[in-house]
């Protein structure tokens, strides 16, 4: 089962890499952020899978941290480019 958990996260670690280059030559800055959302999501889940296939209990907190952290940015994001004031 821990090849299984460690296959799925290096998926998604493939994913990123696809990801990246939406961040990189992003037309506009939304999708930009969007890309950067992508990042946290996913990255959240490559720790969890990582934290339980290696038996680490600091990768489930580390997730954590990144999933507060990204919703952060998206809201941030939202409160300097949002259009409604």
């Amino acid at each position: 089962m821990t090849d299984w958990y460690l296959g799925l996260a290096l998926f998604l670690l493939v994913n990123l890499g696809v990801g990246l280059v939406r961040v990189l030559w992003g037309p506009t800055s939304a999708d930009r952020m969007v890309a950067a959302q992508l990042f946290g999501t996913t990255g959240v889940a490559a720790l969890l899978l990582l934290g339980q296939g290696m038996q680490e209990r600091a990768m489930v907190d580390l997730a954590l941290v990144l999933a507060v952290l990204s919703a952060v940015t998206g809201v941030a994001f939202a409160r300097l480019h949002g259009g409604g004031r």
